[in-house]
């Protein structure tokens, strides 16, 4: 990773060879920036590390079993590196956040960004992004 760290890497090409896919089309870049036009205040929050919070179907946990030379282990939640799993992410995110989008919130594919032509009012945006399930 670009800070030195380590990644965790697994081939999942075959899996992702016999899944079905799911085409969630990702929003026209133009038409994203478009909405921020005359906002002046933004935030973005990076939601990379939320997938791993998405839990897997039980009957699918041992579709993405893998095997290290000490044991084998098995993801019970989602896990970046599957076909699916980014349009799931942002399928949930678009519905959890719909009474705001195209207000003042941009999905995209693992960030958020808030965005208003005000601080007053973004920071109440800002709460309502933090509380919202």
């Amino acid at each position: 990773m670009k800070d030195g760290s380590m990644r965790m890497c697994i081939d999942y090409r075959e899996l992702n060879k016999v899944m079905i896919k799911n085409k969630y089309l990702l929003p026209w870049i133009n038409n994203l920036l478009d909405q921020l036009q005359g906002e002046a205040v933004f935030s973005k929050m990076s939601m990379q590390y939320r997938y791993h919070q998405l839990k897997v179907k039980e009957q699918d946990v041992p579709k993405a079993i893998f095997r290290t030379r000490y044991d084998h282990y098995e993801f019970l939640m989602m896990h970046f590196g599957i076909t699916n799993a980014p349009a799931a992410f942002k399928d949930i995110m678009n519905r959890i956040f719909k009474p705001y989008l195209d207000s003042f919130i941009v999905v995209f594919i693992d960030d958020i960004s808030i965005y208003f032509k005000n601080e007053e009012d973004h920071i109440n945006h800002l709460e309502v992004v933090c509380q919202a399930q």
